[in-house]
């Protein structure tokens, strides 16, 4: 079965922001994390998010920021869908920052813990 030439332009298109974000900012990599008060441990990640580029404003939701999940749903509707081809190259910098922020630290391997200094911009002293 010969797939039609429109078909393969049209999801070669569609996946480009996909393939642009791993490019420049690398696969989405998972970090852990632990409160500092609590010693709770989470993940935040680091990198082009595929999730969100997949699954939009509900990965905000399902990661317990339901208030920004909303925020992005509203702005997904009045750009008509252009926030949402935006959103995977900012969302996990946004989100592992608000995390660091808000009393969490990073708790993962060396190596780990580099990779996301330099992916979300901390300066080490």
């Amino acid at each position: 079965m010969i797939i039609p030439i429109w078909t393969l332009i049209i999801s070669f298109f569609l996946l480009l922001p996909l393939l642009i974000g791993s490019i420049f900012l690398g696969w989405q990599k998972k970090i852990k994390v632990k409160h500092n008060d609590s010693g709770i441990q989470k993940h935040c990640f680091v990198g082009y998010s595929w999730t969100y580029f997949f699954f939009g404003f509900f990965v905000p939701i399902f990661r317990g920021e339901i208030a920004i999940g909303i925020f992005h749903l509203i702005f997904s509707l009045v750009t008509f869908g252009i926030f949402q081809l935006i959103m995977p190259f900012l969302y996990n910098k946004q989100y592992s920052t608000r995390l660091l922020n808000d009393s969490w630290s990073l708790d993962d391997s060396n190596e780990n813990n580099e990779i996301a200094r330099q992916k979300i911009g901390i300066a080490v002293s």
